[in-house]
């Protein structure tokens, strides 16, 4: 959401679910640090090397965290019950000003280790706050209000802007010359606010999404830019505006750390920079690890897929211990919602826009498979090696239920009034699917075949709320879950069902039983839901994230996947007793050496000497099987001699970072 550098080496990016990215290296290469906080930090300041700040939306609502040592920890200096704070600005490093939805104004006169709240604008959503001086400011809101301070924002007079457009970013370059980005217009004052007048020579109003920020460096070289990547360039304090090379991909921020060197940040974990003033912008991360993830299977203990938004398809060989994005894929697609496997070599993947994707030689090459609908398809299964079947919809009243007998090579349809969004088969002639019945209330709505899906039956039973997965253990028994906390059971092949006892509210969105009496949930806040009795009682594991968990999968009894949002890939080898998040295009916070090693390993990081590290070992299966802990070291060794050979994944953990390196006993 913001990006911001302290010199050429030195920046800082801030993001959602708490996300603190630093560079040391102008941006080549960012490690992850933590913020202590799983909502969003909307906006970074730093004041000089050292003291930083980073404003957002916490845990109750208003959020702003401090660093004083360049960004290696970060603690709480302000949080309130209010809905959250959009923009942090310090004029001097002592004066600094935050302001957010519902008109907050937060204050600090002492360097960001106290703030007050000023008297609000309640009337307002606030976007954006510079300030030309310490007692001078300026904020700008959703409804086109700019408002002025002169007293240190012990009062606000409201300026004429002309439009009701938002307006999202406000700066100067200086007392009197200011700018703000609107919805496809520029507003400039020469006279420090007194007027406003609309600006659009270069600009026009032809763009579709809005300009969110506009930046300055110097009194004549400007960047306004739009959310979908448009950015224009003028040289002549904004007398005229040159379209430069468009960004592909959505902006949130930008910021210039020289003259010709400047960053760009958004999407999922989206980062450009350009090295010749906005001409040509070359893309440091892509953002793929970002992309929700909907749908994980594995074909045997070792090969498995991902799924998710954007087309991402991820792949592993080594069960779970490296993903890599399979290249190269058919184009015309958006979101991939379901991926199943007949065989370690022949695969199928539904999605958005009637998506069939078919593999014969497991995940190297894929073919878009012609399906006869344009509709979402939204779970796949095969009973045999010919025989498969596909469910989805369009949630206005028009689903519809596919079936190939000839190995994925043809596809024939039935429509139906519901949205379907789940298909199972306990036995190659009886299916059921699950979904959604807009023609009533929305409820759920659960269907049976029992001749191969050659007919599909409504069941009797009237779910009360939508239902998302499905799935049964033997011919009588089965489970499906939905939203807000539902879940039922029933052990009669669906003519009754019960209300499973699971304590939540929030959407249930997978369940999978790896036996029959052993089985798991994932729900939309993170959560992991396990039952040892068929159903009877449920606890929750803790998962290790809050990102919305959207498919489970296991391959053994104990040896279990799980994959959401976020591009988050958790795994456990003992029965989800603990989850281990499988990470990819880990950053270099913390050093181990040597590796391979066959008796003591040594690792270093960037603050060992003044805190507690904790360093865990796991095996390939999950196990933990070996955590020290370790504080006021400058350097951490470890003896390994005692680990039988193998690969091992070593989670070091601090009060700043969290890093997954992988390590071989020889």
């Amino acid at each position: 959401m913001s990006v911001f550098f302290t010199d050429a080496n030195n920046g800082y990016a801030v993001g959602s679910a708490g996300t603190i990215l630093k560079t040391i290296d102008g941006g080549t290469t960012w490690s992850i640090y933590s913020s202590g906080h799983i909502n969003q930090l909307n906006s970074v300041f730093f004041t000089d090397s050292n003291n930083g700040f980073a404003a957002g939306t916490g845990s109750t609502g208003d959020l702003i965290l401090k660093t004083n040592d360049a960004g290696n920890s970060w603690s709480t200096v302000y949080s309130d019950s209010e809905p959250g704070l959009e923009s942090i600005f310090f004029p001097d490093n002592n004066t600094g000003y935050a302001v957010g939805i519902w008109g907050s104004v937060i204050k600090t006169t002492d360097g960001g280790s106290t703030w007050i709240t000023l008297p609000g604008l309640s009337a307002y959503l606030l976007y954006s706050v510079y300030f030309t001086d310490p007692n001078t400011g300026y904020v700008v809101s959703d409804n086109g209000d700019i408002l002025k301070t002169t007293n240190g924002g012990t009062s606000w007079n409201p300026q004429s802007s002309g439009t009701n457009e938002p307006l999202y970013s406000i700066c100067f370059t200086d007392a009197n010359h200011g700018y703000i980005a609107s919805w496809g217009i520029l507003l400039k004052t020469i006279n420090a606010g007194t007027t406003w007048s609309v600006d659009t020579n270069g600009l026009g109003r032809y763009i579709l999404d809005p300009f969110i920020l506009i930046s300055f460096t110097d009194s004549n070289t400007g960047y306004i830019t739009a959310r979908d990547g448009t950015i224009f360039k003028t040289i002549n304090a904004g007398s005229t505006w040159t379209l430069l090379s468009t960004i592909n991909g959505d902006v949130e921020s930008l910021y210039f750390q020289s003259a010709s060197t400047g960053f760009a940040v958004g999407g999922y974990g989206d980062i450009y920079q350009t090295i010749n003033a906005g001409s040509s912008w070359t893309q440091l991360s892509k953002g793929t690890i970002g992309y929700p993830l909907y749908s994980v299977y594995f074909p045997d203990a070792s090969n498995g897929f991902a799924v998710g938004l954007n087309g991402i398809v991820f792949k592993t060989v080594n069960g779970g211990a490296d993903w890599i994005q399979m290249g190269n894929m058919p184009s015309g697609y958006d979101e991939l919602f379901s991926v199943f496997f007949i065989d370690a070599n022949r695969g199928f993947i539904a999605g958005s826009f009637g998506t069939i994707l078919r593999t014969v030689n497991n995940g190297v090459t894929w073919t878009l498979i012609p399906s006869g609908t344009n509709r979402s398809l939204n779970s796949v299964v095969f009973t045999d090696d010919n025989t498969g079947y596909i469910v989805g919809g369009d949630g206005s009243r028009s689903g519809v239920i596919l079936k190939t007998t000839d190995a994925g090579l043809t596809w024939t349809s039935k429509t139906y009034t519901y949205e379907l969004e789940s298909v199972c088969f306990p036995d190659p002639n009886t299916g059921y699917t699950v979904g959604i019945d807009p023609l009533n209330s929305f409820y759920g709505v659960i269907l049976k075949t029992t001749d191969g899906g050659t007919t599909w039956n409504k069941l009797s039973y009237e779910a009360p709320e939508e239902l998302y997965s499905v799935f049964f253990t033997d011919d009588n028994t089965g489970y499906a879950v939905g939203s807000n906390g539902t879940g039922l059971k029933t052990t009669d092949g669906g003519t009754t069902w019960t209300n499973l006892s699971i304590a939540t509210m929030r959407d249930l969105n997978s369940i999978f039983f790896p036996t029959a009496n052993k089985g798991y949930i994932v729900d939309q806040g993170g959560e992991i839901i396990k039952t040892n009795n068929g159903g009877i009682s449920w606890t929750f594991d803790s998962s290790g994230t809050w990102n919305t968990l959207y498919s489970v999968f296991f391959t053994d009894s104990t040896t279990g996947y799980v994959v959401g949002a976020g591009g988050t890939i958790l795994k456990t080898g003992n029965g989800g007793e603990t989850f281990v998040e499988e990470l990819r295009g880990i950053t270099n916070i913390f050093t181990l050496w040597p590796n391979p090693a066959s008796t003591t390993i040594t690792i270093t990081g960037p603050t060992t000497s003044r805190e507690e590290i904790t360093v865990s070992f796991y095996d390939l299966k999950g196990e933990q099987v070996m955590n020290e802990i370790f504080r006021n070291q400058n350097k951490i060794e470890m003896n390994v001699s005692s680990l039988p050979k193998g690969a091992y994944l070593v989670k070091i953990r601090s009060k700043e970072a969290m890093e997954v390196k992988k390590l071989v006993v020889d």
